[in-house]
């Protein structure tokens, strides 16, 4: 492998783990601080992927179908958490985990329903439609520049926010001790709400982001979801930091493994994790 092959495999390894820490950032916030093991997490990524595909054709604008997306997507959340994850939060894992799991059919057949079952694709905003070039017959395109640049944004807004507001301050007394928090003042549920939303307004992004570059599809957000169990459990439950570690790791993984032993490249990820686990049994970080 040449330096430019390598270079354009390490960018595209960049540019999936950052789309898979988006993912992972609000699957390990919700399991991390509220407790909730959330199987249908992947059909936020499923749902951005759609929005993307009908608000920009709706508003012919890729950037207003983002925005858009977004506020919808956190709307969604705030009421899908108040209508139903608030009352499994003290519940058994299993509760939880049969509760996710129907709210994937759920979506499926609801997505069928209003978008069809056919596959479908987003087309590239002209301005991010060129290809940088790095030889004679190799380029690399604008939009995963694009995509790796938006994630990097988000993952920043996210370490700000946890790190230095005193939201952010409320979100890490919350995960450590919510019994404790609450006494002290804290509105928890609002915490939780505010928590969940996020989530899943980050799955919902990286949807609608990835949507040009990986079609739109039925059951896409199952392929991903497996991934982010993956990142999370290697990151450590409930570390944004870890998540972003591991999820660039998988991708590093995942990406030459697939050009360098595509005979092994389905495990490579999983002989990882194991390795990870056998040295450090709580993940790369503790929350």
């Amino acid at each position: 492998m040449d330096f430019v092959n390598f270079l354009i495999q390490l960018l595209n390894s960049v540019q999936y783990g950052l789309l898979l820490f988006m993912l992972a950032a609000g699957l390990t916030l919700i399991f991390g601080i509220m407790g909730v093991v959330n199987l249908a997490h992947g059909s936020f990524y499923m749902l951005g992927a759609y929005l993307a595909w009908s608000l920009a054709a709706l508003t012919n604008s890729f950037t207003l179908a983002i925005i858009l997306g977004t506020v919808l997507s956190v709307l969604f959340g705030l009421l899908l958490e108040w209508l139903l994850f608030r009352h499994f939060y003290k519940r058994d894992h299993l509760d939880q985990v049969l509760l996710t799991f129907g709210l994937i059919y759920i979506f499926e057949e609801t997505r069928s329903i209003l978008w069809g079952d056919d596959v479908q694709g987003v087309t590239i905003p002209a301005a991010l439609s060129a290809s940088i070039p790095l030889t004679e017959t190799l380029s690399y395109p604008v939009y995963r520049l694009f995509m790796s640049g938006v994630c990097l944004l988000l993952a920043l807004g996210l370490y700000l926010l946890i790190s230095k507001t005193r939201l952010g301050m409320k979100i890490r007394a919350g995960a450590f001790n919510h019994e404790m928090t609450e006494a002290l003042g804290v509105n928890i549920k609002l915490i939780h709400a505010l928590v969940f939303a996020m989530g899943v307004g980050l799955a919902t992004i990286a949807g609608m982001v990835a949507a040009p570059v990986s079609s739109v599809y039925p059951n896409m957000g199952s392929q991903v979801l497996i991934m982010c169990f993956v990142v999370v459990v290697i990151g450590g439950i409930g570390s944004v930091k870890g998540a972003l570690i591991a999820a660039i790791l998988v991708g590093l993984v995942d990406t030459f493994g697939k050009v360098l032993l595509p005979q092994l490249a389905g495990m490579l990820v999983y002989v990882l994790m194991a390795i990870v686990l056998l040295y450090k049994p709580e993940g790369l970080f503790k929350n």
